[in-house]
């Protein structure tokens, strides 16, 4: 649980990462051994992809930020050690993706992260 000393969770931070479509200031905001879930129609909730540390998780973060698409945080609520967001993106051939997340935070970033995801088809 986050103490008066823990540093916030920087949600301007993350605006400007996902909305700027930067993959390294959003890298910024996880700690070296973050755990990243993924559940999707391809990974279901039985067997989520797992992306351990800041390596496996910039791998995906670069892929998904070199894709002709726009990325837009519709909300996001921080309470203690734990924050949640929406993220709404849209492709230039108009398919529309929307992703919830759930974050578990440990001195102001990220360590653990499931993100649910769905779109057009």
């Amino acid at each position: 649980m986050a103490t008066a000393a823990d540093p916030a969770f920087d949600t301007e931070t993350l605006r400007r990462a996902v909305e700027g479509e930067n993959p390294e200031i959003l890298l910024s905001l996880y700690t070296d051994d973050a755990e990243f879930r993924i559940v999707d129609h391809t990974s279901q909730p039985s067997h989520p992809k797992v992306l351990r540390g800041r390596d496996e998780i910039a791998r995906m973060l670069e892929d998904v930020y070199s894709r002709d698409m726009t990325h837009k945080l519709e909300q996001c609520v921080v309470q203690g050690d734990r924050a949640a967001y929406t993220e709404s993106c849209l492709y230039t051939d108009g398919v529309r993706v929307l992703s919830e997340s759930m974050l578990s935070l440990r001195g102001g970033k990220i360590a653990e992260q499931t993100l649910i995801q769905a779109w057009d088809e």
